[in-house]
C-alpha cells in the first residue's frame, strides 16, 4: 500500500485528487500539508488523515509520494523540496511560472531518482483517448489544422494575483491543448501568435484571448482559451477539439457525455458527467508509475515545453508578433 500526501489544497484538483486515493485499493492518503492552517485542518478532517503545519516534517515521515497542489508560484519550491526528501511526485498543471524553474524542478527530480509527473487529466478522457487512436490511425488521413477550446469560468483568489498564477486564462488553459495535441500529433510547436484582453471581469490578468500555433509539421492550430462561461453555466468549461484532415474531420467534446440535472434544491442546472473520471485515471496511472518504477506518462519534459508555448504566447501578445521556439 503506497503513502501518499497532499502539499496544499489551493488548488481545486486537489479534492478530485483526495476523493481518487480514498477509492483506491493500492495507495492511502496518509497526510496533508497546507500554508492555510484552517483549510488544512478542515481537509484534513474531512478525509480523516494527518494535517502538518510543517512540510519538511511531514516529508520526513515514510510517505512514498506526494501530489503537489499550491500556488502555481509555489510548485517549484514544493517540488524541489519533495524530491530531495526521495517522494515521487505529480505536480498540478502548469508545472511552473518560469521556465528556469521548470528545468530546475525536473533536475532536482534526476539528480535524486524520484518520479515527476504533470497532472494532465485530458489525456485520460476516454473520448481524447479514441480520438487518438483514429488520428494515429490515419482514419482522417493527414492532419492540416485544428481547432480547440478548452473555456471555463473565472476562478477567482490566487488564480487572478498574476504572483502566485503567473497570469491568468492563458496560463491555466493553454497547457492542457498544448499537451493534448504535442501526444496526438507526436510534434512539436514550432511558432505562438497570441492576442489577449480582459473583456469579461475586473481583475488584472486576462481573461479572453485566441492563440494560434504552427506545429513543426505544419499542421495549424488555434486555441481559445477564455473564461468566458458565466456562473450559471452547468459545469466549470470544456475541452473541445476539431481536427481538420485531407480525407475527412472528427470533432471531439471531452465532457459530452452527461446526464442534465434540473437541481431545484440548489437552484442550478447541472451537467454530470457520466464517462470515467479523468482525474481518477491519472491518479491511478501515477500510482501505477510509482509501484512500476516505470516513467511517467506525462513527464517533467511534457511540462516544460507547454510552459515554453504558454510564454511565448505572452511575449507574442505583448510584442505583437510570431514567436518561433527553439527546442534543445
Amino acid at each position: 500500500m503506497l503513502k501518499v500526501g497532499i502539499i496544499s489544497f489551493a488548488h481545486m484538483h486537489g479534492f478530485s485528487y483526495a476523493n481518487a486515493l480514498t477509492k483506491s485499493k493500492n495507495a492511502s492518503l496518509e497526510s496533508i500539508w497546507d500554508n492555510d492552517k484552517q483549510r488544512g485542518t478542515d481537509i484534513a478532517n474531512t478525509f480523516k488523515t494527518s494535517f502538518y503545519t510543517d512540510l519538511d516534517e511531514m516529508l520526513q515521515t515514510d510517505l512514498d509520494a506526494v501530489i503537489v497542489c499550491s500556488e502555481n508560484a509555489n510548485h517549484k519550491e514544493h517540488v524541489v523540496k519533495a524530491a530531495h526528501y526521495k517522494k515521487h511526485i505529480l505536480c498540478e498543471k502548469p508545472i511552473a511560472t518560469e521556465i528556469n524553474d521548470a528545468m530546475e524542478m525536473i533536475e532536482a527530480c534526476n539528480q535524486n531518482n524520484v518520479i515527476l509527473q504533470i497532472a494532465f487529466p485530458v489525456r485520460f478522457a476516454p473520448a481524447i483517448q479514441e480520438v487518438q487512436k483514429l488520428v494515429n490511425e490515419s482514419e482522417i488521413g493527414n492532419i492540416l489544422a485544428v481547432n480547440t477550446t478548452n473555456h471555463g469560468q473565472m476562478p477567482g483568489g490566487w488564480f487572478v494575483d498574476p504572483k502566485l498564477s503567473g497570469g491568468g486564462c492563458a496560463t491555466d488553459h493553454i497547457v492542457h491543448i498544448v499537451d493534448t495535441l504535442r501526444w496526438i500529433l507526436k510534434d512539436e510547436v514550432k511558432s505562438v501568435y497570441a492576442e489577449f484582453d480582459t473583456r469579461f471581469y475586473d481583475i488584472v490578468v486576462e481573461d479572453c484571448g485566441q492563440v494560434i500555433l504552427e506545429f513543426a509539421s505544419g499542421i495549424v492550430v488555434t486555441i481559445d482559451p477564455s473564461w468566458s462561461r458565466p456562473k450559471t453555466f452547468p459545469i466549470w468549461g470544456d475541452v473541445t477539439l476539431e481536427f481538420f484532415g485531407d480525407q475527412g474531420t472528427c470533432n471531439v467534446d471531452a465532457f459530452k457525455e452527461h446526464t442534465l440535472l434540473f437541481n431545484d434544491r440548489d437552484n442550478k442546472l447541472e451537467h454530470l458527467v457520466w464517462s470515467d473520471d479523468m482525474d481518477e485515471r491519472l491518479i491511478k496511472d501515477f500510482l501505477h508509475c510509482v509501484t512500476e518504477s516505470r516513467p511517467p506518462f506525462i513527464t517533467g519534459e511534457d511540462g516544460l515545453r507547454t510552459l515554453e508555448v504558454v510564454k511565448a504566447a505572452y511575449q507574442s501578445n505583448q510584442q505583437k508578433r510570431p514567436i518561433t521556439l527553439i527546442h534543445n
